[in-house]
């Protein structure tokens, strides 16, 4: 340090200024500089001996002057470090040069934990600067203290006033709150926070979405007071469908019949015109569409309101009307439609597609879902110990408490075990995240940067899957796959393979009977078995010879028969066109392993005419396809007669 340096670094009331010329000589300034920033420091000092006092003035007033005095460097000192505490209007309004080294050299070995538990969970080095340099330290400077000091209630008030406060445009607003959900993570991920961030932070709580509908307070009082206590038995979504079926009811009654303020004065007529309303009302919510809802949501809503209004009654309740208003016979009837599965072709091509996808957990999610038959809900909830194996039983998947609230194990087979040990490897590791149900620290499986995944990207992943296969409607447009669908394919290929619905069921993770036997009318062997002895009775019937002799129809009429028809060494087959050829016609004649005995030459010779014969009149019909059945069963016979005959 100069002497004219150490002339302006002295003589100052303020204990803090001698640390001040530490820190900007640390910062590697040059004595001109330093000089020049130590001057401009004492003169605003001389002129706002108090600081505080300074920073509660207009930040317009705080902007003009930090640009005439060029103190900015001796403010962002003194709030980094704590003496004086950085409010929001002046962070909206003033770019914070410098802000984050000061903060980080006051709280140096936390803010190394968290650079490095962001690089743990993926994240790119500049990002992981970004949270902590705009938004860790802006945090810090705000409240004051250190990092174990910040909390969720903290981190919500520094929320809530960035809105509120800072002057910024709706972009900048956005990505401030893009880094700040990233600084929860890191948080959560070095202890300081006890819960991670929210998926969804706009959602409401109970009170306040019974406030935004309109209704007497009687009524919502009573109905608030329900959804509370059924609550404390129902999982989360059950509670949100609860939530999402009395609202509705209580517009209507508020809309329709305004006189009705308590639900004991409800009358009949009233729930028969709200039958007639629900079955035409329009969708409402997050989506809401330009058209009735479906008969399973308006059955919801009845279903719904017979249990609350039978609830209340059978607990004594005194809003309880005085006798039963809803009755078996109002409850709209569903359809019963069958599972939808894919055709084997649309099946294979779509996977084929699938193994293909860029996206990594679009990848293996979808492959687990057509391997084991998991619902999109049971596979987001796998943990990471989900994969057994249980030694010459084989490796089996345990199926975490799902939409019935019952376990189950499923077999792995190798494509699907690999996909599995594929993400698990790419996953990394991360603290373990609060489960939404027990609220018990749980190590899901399928999580990426710390953070559960949702299932917008398995969709996502099945329409470009249905893009890259080139897989299309008869009108055209893509084919309409939903992950649910894959569940329904892998259940109808066992029941049609022969899986006994014992087996299906457990499987499936079903609990009624009921459930899984849908599966087996779907393409079954024991129908399509029914169906075939049926048309056989329905086909022309074969001459028989006398007793004690084979039964041989007749030869000339056979080949001239409108069937399709197989000549095997040993007889004749003849199947109806509408059955289509036979995939097991000729199986053996045309193996390579088949090896011809000079003793049966005769009847190959023999066999080798009547295909010839097939072959030609197959050509007459312009049945393409059986004409080169038949032409390759020849050129097979024609093969083993050579090597049966000398040369």
């Amino acid at each position: 340090m100069s002497a004219a340096v150490a002339r302006v670094a002295t003589g100052t009331d303020h204990d803090w200024f001698a640390a001040y010329v530490g820190h900007c000589q640390r910062l590697g300034c040059s004595d001109r500089a330093l000089r020049d920033r130590l001057r401009c420091a004492r003169a605003f000092l001389a002129v706002h001996p108090d600081l505080h006092g300074w920073m509660s003035q207009p930040v317009a007033e705080r902007m003009v002057e930090l640009k005439r005095s060029r103190a900015w460097p001796l403010v962002v000192f003194l709030i980094g470090t704590g003496r004086l505490r950085l409010d929001l209007e002046l962070a909206g309004a003033k770019n914070l040069t410098g802000l984050a080294r000061v903060v980080e050299a006051q709280h140096a070995n936390d803010f190394a934990a968290a650079r490095a538990a962001g690089l743990r969970l993926g994240w790119t080095p500049g990002w992981v600067d970004t949270v902590l340099g705009e938004c860790l330290a802006v945090l810090l400077a705000w409240h004051g203290g250190p990092v174990a000091d910040l909390s969720t209630d903290v981190v919500a008030q520094f929320d809530e006033q960035l809105g509120v406060t800072m002057t910024l445009s709706r972009s900048s607003l956005r990505a401030y709150r893009a880094r700040l959900a990233s600084l929860r993570q890191l948080l959560f991920e070095i202890d300081v926070l006890d819960q991670p961030p929210r998926r969804r932070p706009w959602s409401r709580t109970l009170e306040q979405r019974f406030t935004e509908v309109a209704m007497a307070e009687p009524i919502r009082a009573v109905l608030l007071r329900y959804v509370h206590t059924r609550a404390s038995v129902l999982r989360p979504r059950s509670v949100e469908s609860l939530v999402g079926d009395l609202l509705p009811f209580a517009e209507f009654l508020t809309t329709r019949h305004p006189e009705v303020t308590s639900l004991a004065r409800l009358q009949r007529s009233h729930v028969e015109e709200f039958l007639s309303w629900n079955r035409t009302r329009p969708w409402r919510g997050r989506k809401s569409r330009p058209q009735p809802v479906s008969v399973a949501v308006a059955q919801s809503g009845v279903l719904s309101l017979r249990n609350l209004l039978e609830d209340i009654a059978a607990w004594g309740w005194a809003e309880a009307p005085s006798r039963r208003l809803v009755f078996a016979a109002d409850i709209p009837k569903l359809d019963r439609a069958l599972p939808r599965a894919l055709t084997p072709d649309v099946d294979a091509r779509l996977m084929a597609a699938v193994i293909a996808l860029p996206d990594p957990f679009a990848r293996a999610g979808l492959q687990v879902l057509r391997g084991t038959g998991l619902r999109v809900g049971e596979l987001l909830d796998l943990e990471l110990g989900a994969v057994v194996d249980y030694g010459p039983a084989g490796t089996w998947l345990r199926v975490p408490l799902g939409k019935l609230a019952t376990e189950r194990t499923v077999p792995l087979d190798e494509p699907t075990l690999a996909a599995l040990d594929q993400w698990a490897h790419r996953r990394g590791s991360h603290r373990p995240i609060p489960h939404p149900r027990t609220h018990k620290p749980t190590d899901f499986m399928f999580t990426e940067h710390g953070r559960r995944l949702g299932a917008t990207r398995l969709r996502n992943g099945l329409l470009a899957a249905v893009t890259t296969a080139g897989l299309h409607d008869p009108t055209g447009r893509p084919l309409t796959v939903t992950p649910h669908q894959l569940r329904h394919t892998y259940a109808t290929t066992l029941a049609n393979a022969g899986m006994s619905l014992q087996a299906l069921m457990a499987l499936l993770g079903h609990v009624t009977p009921e459930m899984t036997i849908r599966y087996a009318t779907l393409a079954s062997p024991t129908l399509r078995g029914a169906y075939d002895e049926a048309m056989g009775k329905m086909r022309r019937q074969l001459t028989l010879t006398p007793v004690g002799r084979p039964i041989v129809p007749d030869k000339v009429s056979w080949l001239a028969s409108e069937m399709l028809k197989t000549r095997v060494a040993h007889g004749y087959c003849s199947r109806h066109e509408s059955q289509g050829p036979c995939p097991y016609a000729n199986i053996c004649e045309t193996c390579d392993n088949y090896t011809p005995a000079a003793e049966f030459e005769p009847a190959l010779t023999d066999q080798l005419t009547d295909v010839q014969a097939l072959q030609a009149d197959a050509a007459d019909r312009g049945w393409t396809g059986e004409e080169e059945r038949h032409r390759h069963v020849a050129q097979a016979l024609q093969n083993h007669l050579h090597t049966l005959r000398p040369r």
